[in-house]
C-alpha cells in the first residue's frame, strides 16, 4: 500500500541560518503580494469598465490564475520588482505564487458552488509581522544527512535537527520512501521542517477486524466509547490559562509595535511575546499529542470506528462553551481517524449531523422529542433504561454501523435530514428472536428498530 505521510522535526538553527530562512519566507510573501496586486488591479479595472457600459469583448484582458501563468509573469517582472531575487531559491517565490493560485481557485470554486463548506473569501495581502514565516522546497537537493541529525535543503545547505530523523532515514535507506517536498515553518517561536513523503508500507489489519466502536466526543469527557471506556478531557488550555493571562499582562505593559507611527517593538516586548508564544505552543503540542495517542489506539484496535458529523462551527457560537469546545479539538480527532483507519485497514463511518444518537434509547429504540443539554443521564420512559447520556449515544453510534455498506475508508452514514419531529416515535412492543437478514442491529437511523413496531406518540 502506498500513501502520503508527513515527518516533522524540530530544528536547531544558528542566527545566520534563521536570517536566511526568514529571507526566503519574505521572498515568498513579496511574490504573493505582487501577484495578488496584479490580479486585483485587472479585476477592478474590468469591473469599472462594466459600469461604463463597455462591451465584454472590449474589456481589459483577464489574467490567468494558474500557477504556471503566475510563475511566467513573475519571471518576466522579477528583475524590476525584486532586484535581489538571485539571493533566494526559486522555490521561495514559487511558494508564494502557489499559495495564491490555490487561494484564488478556492475562492472561485466557492462562488460557483463547486466547493463545499463555508464561503471562502477573496485572498488578502500577507503582512510582514502577522504572517507565519514558511517556505516550501519541491526540487533540488532534499535529503537527510548520514548522521541523521542534519537535513540538507536547497540554498539553505545543512541544517541541524533537534531530534534524530532515524525513522525517516530507515525508510529512505530501505527504498520504501521518497521525499516529495520539505516545508520549513516557524511554529510557536520554534522552527520545524516537515517532509511530505511517499511511503510504501505493508497492508495492515486491526487487532480486532470485526470490532465496532462508537465514539461520542464531548467536553465533560473527551470521548466516551461504546465499550464503556471514558477518556478524560485533559483541558490543556484551561490548565495553562493562569500562566497565559500572566504572560499577557506582562506583554501589555511593554512597548509594542505601532503601525500608525511606525514604531518598532522594544526588546523586552519581543522577549515577552516569545514567552507567550512558547506557552501557547506548549498547549497545542500537548493537545496534539493526546489526540494522536487516542486516535492511533482506536484505529489499531478496532476494525470499524463510528463518529458523528458535528457542527463545530455552530457549537463555537455558544459563548459559554466555545473555549472548552475549541480546547477539546473535535474536528482534529475526526480528521486523524479518517486517515489512520485507512492506514490500518479499518474504516471510519460518519453518522449524519441530524442523527439522534443522544435522543434515541440504545435498548428499545425510543426517540425523545427533546433532550436538554443539562440532562446528563438518559432515562427511557418506555423500557426504563437509565444510563449516562454520552454512553447511550456511543452505543447508538456503534449500532449505526450495521446500516452502512461494507468497505474501507471514510463512509458518510445516512441520518435524519432535519431535527427530530414533534411527538417522536415510541416502541409499543418488543418481539424476541433474531432479526431478518439485512436488518441486523438494534438502532438504525431516524429511530427505526428492527425487532419492534413503532407508532406515533400522541
Amino acid at each position: 500500500m502506498k500513501t502520503i505521510q508527513a515527518y516533522r522535526f524540530a530544528l536547531d538553527l544558528s542566527p545566520g541560518q534563521e536570517r536566511a530562512i526568514l529571507a526566503h519566507a519574505g521572498a515568498a510573501r513579496v511574490a504573493h503580494n505582487w501577484a495578488l496586486a496584479r490580479v486585483k488591479a485587472v479585476m477592478d479595472q474590468r469591473a469599472a469598465e462594466r459600469t461604463y457600459g463597455v462591451p465584454d469583448e472590449q474589456l481589459t484582458p483577464s489574467v490567468s490564475w494558474s500557477l504556471p501563468a503566475l510563475r511566467k509573469a513573475w519571471n518576466a517582472a522579477k528583475v524590476e520588482v525584486a532586484p535581489w531575487w538571485a539571493e533566494c531559491s526559486k522555490e521561495a517565490f514559487n511558494t508564494g505564487l502557489d499559495a495564491l493560485a490555490r487561494a484564488l481557485k478556492n475562492w472561485s470554486d466557492s462562488r460557483t458552488g463547486k466547493r463545499a463548506g463555508r464561503p471562502v473569501g477573496f485572498p488578502r495581502f500577507k503582512s510582514r509581522r502577522r504572517t507565519t514565516p514558511s517556505v516550501r522546497f519541491t526540487t533540488g537537493t532534499i535529503r537527510v544527512a548520514p548522521d541523521r541529525m542534519h537535513v540538507v535543503l536547497p540554498r539553505l545547505a545543512r541544517l541541524k535537527l533537534h531530534e534524530s530523523a532515524r525513522k525517516l532515514a530507515r525508510r529512505l535507506e530501505a527504498g520504501t520512501a521518497r521525499i516529495m517536498s520539505a516545508t520549513v515553518r516557524r511554529d510557536g517561536r520554534r522552527w520545524h521542517v516537515c517532509f511530505t513523503v511517499d511511503v510504501e508500507c505493508a497492508d495492515r489489519v486491526p487487532a480486532e477486524p470485526m470490532s465496532v466502536v462508537g465514539v461520542d466526543v464531548g467536553v465533560a469527557h473527551l470521548a466516551v466509547l461504546s465499550t464503556g471506556e471514558l477518556v478524560p478531557n485533559p483541558r490543556h488550555l484551561a490548565g495553562a490559562q493562569r500562566r497565559l493571562r500572566a504572560f499577557g499582562r506582562v506583554l501589555s505593559r511593554r512597548t509594542g509595535p505601532d503601525r500608525c507611527t511606525g514604531r518598532r517593538p522594544s526588546n523586552r516586548w519581543q522577549r515577552a511575546a516569545n514567552r507567550l508564544g512558547r506557552a501557547h505552543a506548549r498547549v497545542a503540542n500537548l493537545r496534539r499529542d493526546g489526540l494522536h495517542k487516542l486516535t492511533t489506539r482506536l484505529a489499531v484496535e478496532h476494525g470499524t470506528v463510528v463518529v458523528e458529523d458535528l457542527n463545530v462551527t455552530g457549537m463555537l457560537r455558544n459563548r459559554r462553551l466555545a473555549r472548552h469546545i475549541a480546547d477539546a479539538g473535535f474536528n482534529e480527532l475526526r480528521r486523524q481517524l479518517a486517515y489512520k483507519t485507512g492506514w490500518n485497514g479499518g474504516r471510519l463511518i460518519v453518522a449524519d449531523r441530524w442523527y439522534p444518537s443522544s435522543k434515541t434509547c440504545s435498548g428499545c429504540g425510543t426517540v425523545k422529542t427533546k433532550l436538554a443539554l443539562s440532562e446528563r443521564t438518559y432515562t427511557c420512559t418506555t423500557c426504563g433504561l437509565t444510563l449516562d447520556r454520552d454512553l447511550n449515544a456511543a452505543r447508538n453510534l456503534a449500532a449505526f454501523a450495521t446500516e452502512t455498506t461494507a468497505g474501507s475508508g471514510p463512509v458518510a452514514g445516512r441520518g435524519a435530514d432535519r431535527k427530530t419531529r414533534p411527538g417522536g416515535q415510541v416502541a409499543t412492543k418488543r418481539q424476541p428472536g433474531i432479526a431478518s437478514a439485512g436488518q441486523t442491529g438494534t438502532v438504525p437511523p431516524q429511530g427505526r428498530t428492527t425487532d419492534h413496531v413503532l407508532t406515533r406518540a400522541h
